[in-house]
């Protein structure tokens, strides 16, 4: 088995920038994703998580800094045949058939798991002459993502890929990747708007505001350096909380909520605790400015408006 401190990240950013007519959908972007792990990247619409994932999958080149994946620049041609990604678009042929689809991955993959595509498809209850364009938005994710896992990557990409499954679709779906991670060491980066569905299956964590990264570790780490605090809504003054530390506050009736910064004890009339994955990413996203380290809530970012990504 290969020493975890010798294998190189699955992503490496340093630098990492992508303009678009003018506006930075991504800007300084520093960051490293281990190999094995399942890393979630999340931020509001537009924060720029499609342009990351396209830069991984070299649909896209860099406009400043370097990004390299699995080791190599992101422009090795030897990546081709390492990386999978699923767009959020889910492009295939719609006059093919499913069984069709699945042929041209196993012509154009030479590790091709046809046991792993096959399985895939046959819990959605696909048939196998169904054309691609007769297939529901869900039914086609489930093809997709048959081709995805089919090629056996060492590097999985998914941008939004359960955002048209349903609960018990999603349910199957997250097992299988899980299962892939635990049993091959497959890296997955998945984008998602459901943060409940994230819940117990990342372990990393890369939370993209305004085209920056403002978190990226360790989801446990993360976690443990966070407190989510209640008190009575008089300690929520505006110096209550020290702003190095406060990423986001909130008055309900008689009472506040806070989430901090710092696992230590706070001063104050406050009841303290570990927040869990949505209570984090939604104070996050919920605070007025990307907060962050080196930052303070309220704070201007100075760059343009990230295009949509």
């Amino acid at each position: 088995m290969d020493d975890p401190t010798t294998v190189p990240p699955a992503l490496e950013a340093v630098g990492l920038g992508k303009q678009y007519r003018g506006d930075w959908a991504l800007r300084d972007c520093d960051f490293a994703v281990p190999a094995g792990r399942i890393c979630g990247v999340v931020g509001p619409n537009g924060a720029g998580k499609s342009t990351l994932l396209g830069l991984a999958a070299r649909l896209l080149a860099p406009t400043e800094g370097e990004l390299r994946v699995l080791g190599e620049p992101a422009t090795a041609p030897e990546l081709r045949a390492r990386v999978a990604y699923v767009a959020q678009d889910k492009p295939l042929y719609p006059g093919f058939t499913v069984a069709e689809t699945l042929r041209l991955g196993s012509e154009l993959n030479p590790a091709w798991d046809d046991e792993m595509a096959q399985q895939i498809v046959e819990q959605g209850e696909l048939k196998q002459r169904a054309r691609i364009g007769s297939l529901s938005g869900g039914q086609r994710t489930r093809v997709s993502l048959a081709l995805a896992l089919g090629k056996r990557p060492d590097l999985l990409l998914l941008d939004e890929p359960m955002a048209d499954l349903d609960p018990l679709a999603r349910h199957q779906l997250m097992g299988t990747l899980m299962a892939e991670a635990a049993e091959r060491g497959t890296t997955i980066v998945l984008s998602s708007h459901i943060l409940p569905e994230l819940d117990g299956v990342i372990d990393f964590l890369l939370l993209v505001q305004r085209g920056r990264i403002r978190l990226a570790g360790d989801l446990e780490d993360i976690l443990d350096g966070h407190q989510l605090l209640t008190g009575p809504a008089e300690a929520a003054g505006a110096d209550a909380l020290p702003a190095e530390v406060l990423v986001e506050q909130r008055v309900g009736g008689r009472r506040a909520t806070a989430l901090v910064r710092t696992g230590e004890p706070l001063d104050g009339p406050w009841e303290g605790g570990r927040p869990g994955l949505e209570d984090l990413l939604l104070g996050y996203l919920r605070a007025p400015a990307a907060t962050g380290p080196g930052t303070t809530p309220g704070e201007a970012t100075p760059m343009n408006d990230e295009v949509a990504a």
